[in-house]
């Protein structure tokens, strides 16, 4: 029977709808990021920027070794984080499972903050993403363990609520009792999140990480395909949940907590992407991977361009913007997911 039902979901993922997606996020994300490349203080032609990739000179000074960077961070971290809220929402079958609210972006920035506070960061660079990927891990295990295997809605936003609340405030005791003012300037940075003045060094830092993320999260879509029919129909076709959890786990921690270490808390993309794409892949968990990393890449890198055309005084942080976008995006699938529950059978 068990068999039955897995050859059912195959077929079904054989014929799913949307086969036009993943070309059309490409072309959407090759587009933002030419964008991407053209705008700031001074606007560039495309000319001027295929110029400033392949030639010399100040206009090559400002494409390759200030915008590019920048542009390469947006698409590597929105992907991260767009596969990283699919598989989460994978492994608990819950809507409502993203990064930020399992807390891991605010526990990885508190994780960055510890390090920043005590001056490890001037001492040992790579002590920054590792500090950032150890509270990641912690804080997403934390509540994947409280909710248990049933992850129910209101306990699953409980733990991350408390999560997220707990990190909150040990940042906000390292910002008053840090007796350097450069240090509340960082932290201050880690909280709100941005792509601003990033360099070619930080994208050498995240890549790797970034890297083994994806790697980890994707070579578990056909367990998570198995786990939608459930946790026993799943250990009766051989998949090992514990080690599917820990993959899961791992897999998040590494990638959300390296992003966190160079951009700071970027909330929402990994819960807005994965329900962008997966009426259109057939509600396939598997097939939502990749499609929702290079949503998470477009939506980061459009969010990006837009907090340089926003009319301020200084740049918008982008996770500012993505928040602002993000918690009405949530509240609306709380409202839906209510409205589901209270339509259910009794």
């Amino acid at each position: 029977m068990d068999g039955e039902r897995a050859r059912t979901v195959e077929e079904a993922a054989a014929h799913r709808p949307g086969r036009w997606l993943v070309p059309a996020l490409v072309i959407l994300l090759v587009a933002f990021s030419a964008l991407s490349l053209m705008l700031g203080p001074a606007r560039l032609t495309p000319a001027a920027v295929m110029d400033g990739l392949l030639g010399n000179g100040g206009v090559a000074v400002v494409v390759r070794d200030i915008r590019l960077p920048r542009t390469l961070l947006a698409i590597i971290i929105g992907a991260t984080l767009g596969l990283a809220g699919a598989a989460l929402q994978g492994l608990l079958r819950n809507p409502l499972a993203a990064p930020s609210v399992f807390g891991a972006p605010q526990a990885a920035a508190l994780g960055a903050v510890v390090v920043i506070y005590f001056g490890y960061a001037e001492v040992y660079s790579p002590a920054l993403p590792l500090a950032a990927i150890a509270a990641s891990f912690l804080s997403v295990l934390v509540v994947i363990l409280v909710a248990g295997e049933s992850a129910s809605l209101v306990v699953l936003v409980l733990a991350g609520l408390a999560i997220s609340s707990l990190a909150g405030a040990a940042t906000s005791l390292a910002i008053s009792l840090s007796p350097n003012a450069f240090a509340v300037t960082e932290i201050v940075f880690w909280l709100m999140g941005s792509l601003e003045d990033r360099t070619m060094r930080h994208v050498a830092l995240v890549s790797p990480f970034a890297l083994v993320g994806a790697a980890l999260l994707l070579s578990q879509g056909g367990a998570l395909r198995t786990l939608a029919l459930g946790e026993e129909a799943a250990r009766s076709l051989g998949v090992d949940v514990r080690l599917l959890r820990l993959a899961i786990v791992t897999g998040v921690a590494v990638g959300v907590g390296a992003s966190v270490a160079v951009a700071g808390t970027i909330g929402f993309v990994g819960l807005v992407a994965p329900h962008i794409v997966r009426p259109l892949v057939g509600h396939d968990p598997r097939r939502t991977l990749v499609p929702a990393a290079l949503a998470g890449a477009v939506l980061l890198t459009a969010a990006d361009c837009a907090v340089r055309v926003i009319p301020s005084a200084s740049e918008v942080k982008v996770g500012v913007l993505t928040a602002i976008v993000g918690v009405p995006f949530f509240l609306y699938i709380i409202l839906r997911r209510r409205a589901e529950l209270a339509g259910a059978p009794a």
